[in-house]
């Protein structure tokens, strides 16, 4: 992984909607390795934030993946022209606490762009304060032969230490590195578990 990805996709429409649904591991990279992203990728990351505000009745995912987004922007000091509502998060994620660890494990795996290093929203804090559910969704996921979610809740787990022992979390991941490696959503989930594990960014 390295900063300089949302130039590659450019700027047109197709372009600007691809780095929206990608959200803002666009600029994971830079993130994890505490790098300065290409002032064009940040000026692409930007349009796509402007061209694709969520709409009247958009859904949870859709409202913390552009709060998500956003964020970015202003740790970047960025010139967003938004709202200065955007700086407050969507809504109170509490809502995640009440559901059942399964609801809760295909919630967070939604919201995997929000488990970095700096992880610091009401997602976050419900992910670490449901490490054990987490663990078991992980375990499900696996089970179910779903690489993908297993993956987005491995990233989620190694964002924080309250994790089973007995999990065996490391040697999961490289289970699931090895059984999902032809889908590249799986492998950038893994990689940024891997590092937040190693604590290289940390």
């Amino acid at each position: 992984m390295s900063a300089g990805t949302a130039v590659t996709i450019g700027d047109d429409d197709i372009g600007l909607a691809a780095v929206r649904v990608v959200g803002a591991d666009v600029l994971l990279p830079s993130v994890l390795y505490r790098s300065p992203p290409s002032p064009v990728d940040v000026a692409v990351f930007e349009k796509a934030v402007l061209a694709y505000p969520p709409g009247p009745g958009a859904s949870a995912t859709s409202r913390w993946s552009h709060w998500a987004m956003t964020s970015i922007l202003r740790d970047l000091g960025a010139s967003i022209a938004v709202c200065s509502a955007d700086a407050a998060e969507p809504d109170d994620a509490m809502w995640l606490n009440h559901l059942p660890w399964q609801s809760l494990t295909h919630q967070l795996a939604l919201l995997a762009p929000l488990a970095v290093p700096t992880a610091d929203s009401s997602v976050a804090w419900v992910a670490g304060a449901r490490a054990v559910d987490v663990a078991r969704g992980f375990v499900r996921a696996v089970r179910r032969r779903d690489w993908l979610q297993a993956a987005e809740a491995g990233r989620w787990l190694a964002v924080h230490d309250d994790v089973p022992d007995t999990l065996g979390l490391d040697a999961g991941l490289e289970f699931v590195a090895h059984m999902g490696c032809d889908d590249p959503r799986v492998t950038l989930h893994l990689h940024a578990a891997r590092l937040l594990r190693a604590g290289a960014v940390l």
